[in-house]
C-alpha cells in the first residue's frame, strides 16, 4: 500500500516532469540523440539537384519517369535508467535526499522521451541487479517507473556499478541511450564501463550532496558509513584532517573524470541543492551542437 505522502509526491513529480519535457527538453533531447539510421519511406518523382544514387530504377522504368527513393530517419530509440539505490543515495542535509533528486531526474527524462515516441526501461541496482523492468511506452508505465525508484526497497546496501552494468550489457542486446545514474560511490569498474561505453550511448549522471565535499569547520563528529554501518569519529577542528578530506575527495573526482573522459563517457554532474533543469539542459544543448556539425 502506498501512502498518502508518496502519492503527493509522485502526483508532483509527474506534474513537473510533463512540463518540464514539452517545454524545455523535448526538442534539445530529440536532436541530442540519434536515431539508429535512416529507413525506406516513399518513392517521389526526380528533382533536379536529386542524389542519382537514389534513382529506383525499377520504379523509374514501370512509370515511364524517373523517381527516387525518400529515407527517413528511424527515430524509435530504446532509453534505459540504470539507477542506483544503494544506501548512500539516502543521504541528504537539505530538503530533498539523492534518491528524491534521482526520481526526479529520471522523471524528466523518462517523460521527454516518451514525447518523442522512445520506449523507457528502469534497472534497479545496489551491489546486486534489485530491479529490471523492460522498455515500453505509455503514461502508466513511467508512472510505475517513478513509483518504483521512490518506494523499492533493496535487499542490499553496498554499490556494485560493475554488476549493474554487467547486467544491462547482456539484457540489453541492441544500442540504447543508457543513463547511468548513481552517486559514483564505489570501487572500480573500468572494464563495464568500457563494454557500456562502446556497446550503447552511455551518459553518466553524478548526483552529489553539499554536505558530502563541504567540510564544517569544527567539531568532533560520530560518521557512519551508510553501506558498510561503520562507524568512526573525525575531529574537523584539525586543519590536517580538512586538508586531507579535501584531498581525497579532489582525488576521487578527478578519478571519476578521467575514467569517464577515456572510455568516451559523457557526464552531467547534479547538485541536491541546485536546479538539475539547467545542467541538462546545457547537456542536451552541447549533445544538439555535437551532431549538427
Amino acid at each position: 500500500m502506498i501512502s498518502e505522502e508518496i502519492l503527493k509526491k509522485i502526483r508532483r513529480i509527474e506534474i513537473i516532469s510533463k512540463k518540464s519535457s514539452s517545454e524545455v527538453f523535448s526538442g534539445e533531447y530529440h536532436s541530442a540523440f540519434k536515431g539508429r539510421g535512416m529507413e525506406f519511406s516513399e518513392v517521389r518523382e526526380y528533382y533536379p539537384g536529386d542524389e542519382i544514387r537514389f534513382i529506383d530504377w525499377n520504379v523509374s522504368s514501370r512509370m515511364g519517369k524517373i523517381y527516387v527513393k525518400q529515407f527517413v530517419e528511424e527515430r524509435e530509440l530504446t532509453v534505459i535508467l540504470a539507477v542506483d539505490l544503494s544506501s548512500s543515495l539516502d543521504f541528504f542535509s537539505g530538503e530533498k535526499s539523492k534518491k528524491d533528486i534521482a526520481a526526479e531526474i529520471s522523471a524528466i527524462i523518462a517523460f521527454t522521451a516518451n514525447n518523442n515516441k522512445d520506449k523507457v526501461g528502469l534497472l534497479v541496482f545496489t551491489d546486486k541487479v534489485e530491479l529490471y523492468i523492460p522498455p515500453k511506452r505509455g503514461i502508466s508505465h513511467l508512472l510505475r517507473i517513478i513509483k518504483e525508484i521512490l518506494t523499492f526497497k533493496p535487499e542490499s546496501k553496498g554499490t556494485s556499478i560493475e554488476n549493474g552494468l554487467t547486467y544491462l550489457n547482456k539484457v540489453i542486446k541492441k544500442k540504447a541511450i543508457v543513463f547511468l545514474i548513481s552517486d559514483f560511490i564505489d570501487k572500480d569498474f573500468s572494464l563495464p564501463l568500457r563494454i557500456s561505453g562502446r556497446k550503447h550511448d552511455l551518459i553518466a549522471i553524478n548526483i552529489s550532496d553539499k554536505r558530502e565535499v563541504v567540510l564544517p569547520d569544527k567539531g568532533i563528529f560520530r560518521m557512519r558509513d551508510s553501506e558498510s554501518g561503520e562507524e568512526f569519529m573525525v575531529d574537523f577542528s584539525s586543519e590536517k584532517t580538512r586538508k586531507k578530506f579535501r584531498i581525497l575527495i579532489e582525488r576521487e573526482n578527478e578519478n571519476l573524470k578521467e575514467k569517464f573522459n577515456k572510455y568516451n563517457v559523457d557526464s552531467i554532474d547534479i547538485s541536491s541543492e541546485e536546479n538539475y533543469e539547467k545542467p541538462l539542459f546545457n547537456f542536451f544543448l552541447k549533445r544538439r551542437k555535437k551532431y549538427s556539425r
